[in-house]
């Protein structure tokens, strides 16, 4: 039996809203070149991610990764909290 495992994805942004009970919505910043005109555009994606203890909170910079999901919008969940606002 070959087992097949999936490379988890991890991601860092910055908190836009903590409002839910042991949810985050986080952005998540990338450059991308376009493709005429060779300049680097900021392209941005906000994605849904569990907290279990609420300790993310508005304005943070956090790390998330790739899970099951959660519930419709949920696929991330929450590693670490690497900076936090002022």
């Amino acid at each position: 039996m070959t087992e097949n495992k999936e490379k988890l994805r991890i991601v860092t942004g910055k908190v836009v809203s903590d409002k839910m009970d042991k949810s985050i919505t986080v952005k998540v910043e990338r450059l991308v070149k376009h493709p005429v005109y060779g300049k680097y555009i900021r392209r941005s994606t906000k994605y849904m991610a569990h907290d279990e203890s609420n300790q993310a909170k508005q304005g943070d910079v956090v790390s998330i990764t790739s899970c099951r999901p959660m519930s419709k919008n949920k696929t991330f969940k929450l590693v670490s909290v690497l900076d936090g606002s002022d």
